[in-house]
């Protein structure tokens, strides 16, 4: 499945980058723009980010599910992610009001 039209980038090549960053440090914050840098490409137009970061929590926790985590890691740690995901997500949902125009 094509996730990124600009760079051509499937669901499995970003799948096989998430996994690779979690082999180098499996506690690390993954967001897309890491993503893209170790494919050594770069974000567009961006509206893939949103999928992107999907799949990441997605592969981040069967990740931990294959590497036999302990629950309370895997809670605190998935917890932290999908604040950061909201997080972002509100940001991006401000910018697009009229209202929220400064000018």
């Amino acid at each position: 499945m094509l996730v990124c039209s600009c760079n051509f980038i499937t669901k499995k090549e970003i799948e096989d980058t998430i996994t690779a960053l979690l082999d180098e440090d499996c506690w690390q914050l993954i967001v897309p723009a890491k993503v893209y840098h170790a494919m050594e490409k770069r974000g567009r137009c961006c509206g893939c980010f949103p999928g992107v970061v999907d799949l990441i929590i997605k592969t981040t926790e069967a990740y931990h599910a294959r590497r036999d985590s302990t629950e309370a890691e895997i809670f605190d740690f998935m917890i932290r992610l999908r604040q950061f995901h909201e997080e972002n997500r509100r940001a991006d949902l401000e910018r697009r009001h009229k209202s929220h125009r400064a000018a």
